[in-house]
């Protein structure tokens, strides 16, 4: 039978559409098999949690996912039940009786979708002989004391018997993420099981290794004696993982079009097809509920910015900006150098215009703290002291009456309010972090506030804050979860040298809230090629690959800087805007491509049953966001029928802005040509190791 790419939910508003024959899902099964089934370790966690429900849509009954058994999560994340297909529950009861425990339930997620989880420790006792069995069909062996890849020949040694206890009927579609899941993958095709086989790598192992050094990676890329490298960190044999599991697979994908170079050289095969990451957007029934949520969160950090900053408040917080970096601690892979020296330049560029505004800047990256710095918490606690006191008089006006000082104030009032007044008179700085670090004198992005001097002077306009902790309501100094405090920030800067994807600038878009990126990451690379100009969306991309340091430096710095310079109502068009982009990043757009990747590794295994449409578009290209009709709402760069920078609220602006007709011919005017992002292909002779 023909097999066709297919779309089972409609398309977005002002996306082009997708219509062709489904896939007959009654007849086959899909297996998406990873380490983060159910088990957070990174970001693969949030993809594989994210799709599930228009997967589960799509497949129904028919989609499982794979992953290992730990007690807490299974308790927490699993509502156990009996399997629905027979063939399954067969499957798992023949490993039962081989004294290895499988758990299956229900995952409490959007999509609730089914879930199977095989107990590493039960299985332990057979780790010799699948090693020794793992060695004799790929020749790689397993050291005894890593514990991580270990574990990952067992769950690939269990994935694989799984798989084998099927009958041919029906066809098995089984789709593996990172090299953990790939042991499953190597000895399923080396047992010549009759599985559609797909890998999908998110990060190559041996590039976040390489990138951690410091080296010059991108421009190097050709250059590197692979083998050399992964043996001299120790992971010359998670490495042959991987690149053994990217040879063996039908099917390999990876996440962006920068990882597909960077697997290219690292792992010797061109990937098939791109998948880029999407979320689930929810969309808000009122047009401008997200701006009004800004204000809301915006307004509980300046509440902690007046504590924070007690006694050296002598800036305006109407005119106060707040940038923030979020993710791993890697203070080279996510730019956090080149943000702290942007910082530098942009304190001293606002100094000498001598402008009004204030920025305030926060690094949200987790690291090892001893506790709350004591200096914080007293800022926090002289601000609930000195709220407590203004609200009895608001109390007052509430009631119509004029507050008497004499009637709401008593002596011990007065005492208290007195000691609050007292305690406001700082001799020290603000901290510039807001937890004690364990290791303060090591630390790299304290040592390079020091070299720039970025001490939160009354002097700087830029105000460093480092919160090396994940944000919690629950927190005694900001009492924010990470999406409310995201909310409330108006720019996200995550200026990666090594980003695969990038959910941080992704998650600001979907809450319209503008960020900077680069083009060494996957979501910008993937904003450069769907947006016309991403910049007019409040999608800035610094050039990290084609510029030096320095250059890309400056061009970040410009970039905060222009956006310094907006309006408050310039500010309010381009938050619209960037919000619109979402339905580029929603899952039930991006699904799409695993569609063609699962479509494409059924037609390479069952060809007799299943063929690709010979027209399949060979790579993505036509489909474009256009320009919004008016041009960025920028000072420098605006025309005359852009938003005019104003010293006010330009509320009697004479140009009328309507967001919503603004909208309305973005979507009108979106180019419908789009395909598949298949890869282009090189015109360099594949290598042996490509066919499968």
């Amino acid at each position: 039978m023909p097999l066709a790419r297919s779309l089972s939910m409609t398309s977005l508003n002002g996306l082009p559409q997708w219509e062709d024959e489904d896939l007959p899902v009654e007849d086959l099964l899909l297996f998406e098999v990873s380490w983060e089934v159910t088990n957070k370790v990174g970001g693969i966690y949030t993809v594989i949690q994210t799709k599930a429900k228009i997967t589960a849509d799509e497949w129904g009954e028919n989609y499982f996912l794979i992953g290992p058994y730990f007690e807490h999560n299974m308790k927490t994340q699993v509502e156990a039940c009996e399997s629905p297909n027979p063939a399954l529950k067969k499957a798992m009861d023949t490993i039962k009786g081989q004294g290895c425990q499988v758990f299956f339930g229900r995952w409490l997620i959007e999509g609730t979708p089914y879930v199977l989880l095989f107990d590493i420790g039960s299985a332990a006792w057979n780790l010799d002989r699948w090693k020794g069995e793992f060695w004799d069909v790929s020749n790689i062996g397993i050291p005894f004391h890593d514990r991580e890849a270990n574990d990952a020949v067992i769950f690939g040694s269990l994935t694989a018997w799984f798989l084998k206890e099927f009958d041919d009927k029906p066809n098995i579609i089984a789709h593996f993420h990172e090299w953990q899941a790939g042991v499953g993958l190597i000895l399923s095709r080396s047992q010549k099981l009759p599985v559609a086989t797909i890998f999908t790598t998110h990060a190559t192992l041996l590039g976040r290794y390489l990138c951690a050094a410091s080296i010059d990676f991108y421009n190097n890329l050709d250059q590197f004696d692979i083998d050399k490298e992964a043996g001299e960190r120790q992971i010359y044999h998670r490495y042959c993982m991987e690149r053994a599991s990217v040879h063996c697979a039908h099917v390999f994908t990876t996440v962006s079009q920068i990882t597909a170079i960077e697997a290219e050289h690292m792992l010797k095969r061109n990937p098939d097809v791109a998948t880029p990451n999407g979320l689930n957007i929810k969309k808000f029934s009122a047009m401008h509920e997200f701006q009004n949520l800004h204000s809301m969160y915006k307004a509980r950090i300046q509440e902690f910015i007046r504590g924070h900053f007690y006694g050296h408040l002598d800036f305006s917080l109407e005119k106060t900006l707040f940038f923030f970096i979020a993710g791993r601690y890697e203070f080279s892979n996510k730019g956090a150098d080149m943000f702290l020296e942007a910082l530098s330049r942009l304190n001293f560029l606002l100094r000498v215009h001598k402008s009004d505004v204030t920025v305030v800047v926060f690094f949200i990256m987790p690291a090892k703290t001893n506790n709350f710095n004591v200096e914080s918490l007293k800022g926090q606690a002289v601000r609930k002291q000195l709220c407590h006191l203004v609200k009895q008089a608001l109390y007052c006006l509430y009631r119509g009456e004029i507050p008497d000082l004499n009637k709401i104030l008593d002596r011990d009032d007065i005492t208290i309010m007195k000691r609050a007044i007292f305690s406001t008179q700082r001799h020290c700085l603000p901290p510039v972090t807001t937890h004690n670090m364990t290791d303060d004198g090591n630390d790299p992005i304290l040592n390079t506030i020091r070299r720039i001097g970025l001490f939160n002077n009354r002097t700087d306009r830029v105000k460093v804050i480092l919160h090396p902790e994940f944000l919690s309501s629950t927190s005694p100094l900001l009492p924010l979860d990470y999406e409310e405090f995201v909310r409330g920030c108006h720019l996200g800067v995550f200026p990666s040298y090594y980003e695969p994807w990038g959910y941080t600038p992704a998650e600001c878009t979907v809450m319209g809230i503008p960020s900077v990126t680069t083009n060494l990451s996957g979501f910008g690379c993937f904003m450069q090629e769907h947006v016309a100009d991403p910049a007019a969306y409040g999608i800035y991309i610094v050039d990290r690959r084609f510029r030096s340091p320095d250059e890309s430096c400056n061009q970040l710095t410009q970039i905060l800087y222009g956006f310094c310079q907006q309006s408050r109502r310039q500010r309010i068009i381009q938050r619209n805007r960037t919000e619109r982009l979402s339905d580029l990043l929603d899952w039930r757009y991006l699904g799409r491509y695993y569609m063609h990747a699962r479509h494409l590794a059924l037609s390479r295994t069952f060809p007799d049953k299943f063929e690709m449409e010979p027209s399949a578009p060979p790579k993505t290209e036509g489909f474009r966001f256009p320009r919004p009709s008016s041009v960025p709402p920028s000072p420098s760069v605006s025309q005359h029928s852009s938003p005019h920078h104003s010293e006010g609220e330009d509320e009697d602006d004479d140009e009328r802005y309507d967001e919503d007709e603004e909208a309305e011919r973005d979507r009108q005017n979106i180019k419908s040509p789009f395909s598949l992002g298949v890869l282009p292909q090189g015109n360099k002779q594949q290598h042996g190791e490509y066919r499968n």
